[in-house]
């Protein structure tokens, strides 16, 4: 039996799914990583590596040259959902998978439809003035280039930047969820980023299922590991379920 049927069947058996997904479910819509060769860390771009640039003290001490980073690497107005994201959709519909856990902040799986998504680090498609408070979408951000024409003060993205708490409410809710499915399927992740990569052991449930290019520091937890594009194993896996 080869992975894509093995993945159908426990797809059919599964009654309570939840979706754990990384920086490579957006990949496939031309959003750039972080980690990779050709990555957002890798470019040498800016004077300040790009960890030290998405951080809450370069933030507060060095806000035009973050704003510069944030708008021109952080923002992908064009990038649409693909297969991964229609796919889960239809997971959600049929109303096996219950809830996507996300550490992108692109704002796809809503994109695409998706109605119970758990965002860990926040979402470009939301932003606020830090003076009268006033809300931005993405677009807004980048037409204003992060200065709220109302006061002239900065728009904040909600986005958690490194030395940043995680919402401790949507921690909690990842946390349960993950507790209680029966099907754990984390997609496009090295599950190398932490706090939120620890929450995979927390999974009691039948069937973890690691779907990445690489291999992870869970792969020996695994019930099916499968090395191959997200997008293109999800859209097969569920062309027949109903």
């Amino acid at each position: 039996m080869n992975e894509i049927e093995q993945l159908k069947q426990i797809l059919n058996s599964s009654s309570n799914i939840v979706f754990f997904g990384g920086a490579g479910v957006s990949t496939e819509s031309n959003i750039p990583d972080f980690r990779s060769e050709k990555g957002i860390y890798n470019q040498n771009k800016y004077p300040y590596p790009a960890e030290e640039m998405l951080s809450r003290t370069f933030f507060i001490n060095h806000k035009k040259m973050f704003y510069d980073f944030y708008l021109h690497e952080m923002i992908h107005l064009h990038a649409k959902p693909n297969p991964a994201h229609i796919a889960l959709v239809k997971l959600e519909q049929i109303g096996k998978l219950k809830t996507i856990i996300t550490q992108n902040i692109d704002g796809l799986h809503q994109m695409a439809g998706s109605k119970h998504v758990l965002e860990l680090h926040g979402s470009t498609k939301r932003n606020h003035c830090m003076k009268c408070h006033r809300f931005y979408h993405e677009k807004e951000m980048l037409e204003y280039q992060g200065i709220c024409p109302i006061c002239h003060d900065y728009i904040e993205p909600d986005v958690v930047l490194y030395e940043d708490p995680l919402d401790e409410d949507i921690i909690q809710q990842a946390i349960h969820a993950i507790q209680c499915c029966d099907t754990l399927i984390v997609g496009g992740t090295s599950l190398n980023v932490y706090p939120a990569a620890m929450y995979i052991r927390l999974f009691r449930g039948k069937n973890l299922i690691l779907i990445n290019l690489s291999s992870t520091p869970y792969d020996q937890l695994a019930t099916l590991i499968i090395h191959q594009p997200i997008g293109q194993i999800l859209e097969k896996a569920t062309e027949d379920l109903s």
